[in-house]
């Protein structure tokens, strides 16, 4: 079994949040989940990675209503992130401050309308839980994968608010499922760095980043700034 990455998500309660929209869970905004096993190093890169992309395409305070969180499956609560994931965001010029570590819990995949897990074991472990999740939780690669087959001009218009442009993303991407399958299981796998040396750490950084783009992409209409 691999070692947890310790810990659990932002545990503040503060997201990246912004101003369309009715979320799944009721308010006002649309929650990213990002889910792996200790929460303390891919999870928390991926989160933070999230939040940088939609500000690098959005600006600051303009986030659509999106709110973007992490937990892990065996997360250790209060814990802080691996010393090498910051190293990572800090490469990407992310911030990495006031994260605290959160655990998996019901009511994360309850409010989440988008579960995006570090591998399928993760995904299968979200699923498992409950809460019609099924449809709204996929790997990281396997959503980047979905994601590129879309085309953008069938998605709502950005004026029709981020939120309602986000909703469609995630039904579209739950309708090719079926039909758009992984070249090989390990395509859809983020593996750990837990224990890495830095250089495993800026690899699997390197490998988030580039499957974060087309998403926020599609969610932001926006691409990245050269």
């Amino acid at each position: 079994m691999t070692a947890p990455d310790a810990g659990r998500g932002i545990g503040t309660g503060t997201g990246y949040t912004g101003a369309y929209g009715d979320g799944a869970s009721g308010d006002s905004s649309f929650r990213i989940l990002h889910v792996s096993t200790g929460n303390v190093c891919r999870s928390p890169i991926t989160e933070r990675l999230t939040r940088h992309a939609l500000a690098d395409r959005l600006g600051d305070p303009l986030w659509g209503g999106l709110i973007v969180e992490s937990a892990g499956t065996w997360g250790h609560e209060g814990a802080p992130m691996e010393a090498n994931a910051e190293a990572v965001l800090a490469d990407f010029g992310a911030d990495a401050s006031g994260f605290v570590g959160r655990e998996l819990l019901d009511e994360h995949v309850i409010r989440a309308d988008l579960v995006l897990t570090a591998t399928r074991d993760h995904r299968a472990q979200v699923i498992s839980m409950g809460h019609s999740a099924g449809l709204r939780t996929f790997t990281l690669k396997e959503f980047t994968r979905l994601v590129r087959a879309i085309d953008p001009t069938t998605l709502p218009p950005l004026d029709d608010g981020m939120v309602e442009r986000a909703r469609a993303l995630v039904r579209a991407a739950a309708a090719l499922r079926g039909w758009l399958l992984a070249p090989t299981a390990e395509a859809d796998e983020v593996y750990d760095p837990y224990g890495a040396p830095l250089p495993f750490f800026r690899s699997v950084g390197d490998e988030i980043n580039q499957a974060l783009d087309p998403v926020v992409t599609a969610l932001t209409g926006a691409p990245a700034r050269a």
